[in-house]
């Protein structure tokens, strides 16, 4: 399976064992890697605390257990939700670095179905603007046409897909 795939065959191939959700979000993180310098679309990525989520569905897995319906599947969440890993900035210096003391719902629900948050992308300073070329931490740039912009205040989201 090369990326991009979807959703549904990661988790597949993740559940039958046909990948493991280890090697998935490596693979992932390495491209997050080797783009993120021309495109700017992630503020921030843990590799450590991504791969050792993917190796504790990869461990439940080979335990038996049931996995939830994104086991192993990478996901990134806009860097104006809040984590407890890693800062949240929103784009803002004025905020860097906030580190929060709860997970917003949306990333509890995405962990307990056993999805792996791999970073955080860039977005318009506090989510205000319409081609997240104004935060504090650069302009993100459209992967297609580098030219143009990657869209809304989720720009950082839409380039990392």
């Amino acid at each position: 399976m090369t990326f991009p795939a979807t959703t549904a065959a990661i988790a597949r191939a993740v559940a039958t064992g046909e990948r493991s959700a280890e090697e998935v979000v490596g693979e992932c993180l390495d491209r997050i890697e080797a783009s993120n310098g021309a495109l700017n679309a992630f503020l921030s990525c843990d590799r450590d605390r991504a791969l050792s989520c993917a190796r504790n569905v990869d461990a439940a897995r080979a335990q038996g257990d049931q996995l939830g319906p994104l086991a192993g599947v990478p996901v990134a969440v806009k860097d104006n939700i809040c984590t407890t890993f890693g800062a949240t900035t929103c784009a803002s210096r004025i905020l860097d670095p906030f580190h929060s003391r709860y997970d917003a719902h949306v990333v509890e629900r995405l962990e307990g179905a056993g999805a792996i948050i791999v970073g955080k992308t860039n977005l318009d300073e506090f989510a205000m603007g319409s081609s997240t070329e104004h935060g504090a931490f650069g302009p993100t740039r459209n992967p297609w046409d580098p030219a143009r912009v990657s869209g809304g205040s989720s720009g950082g989201s839409a380039a990392a897909a």
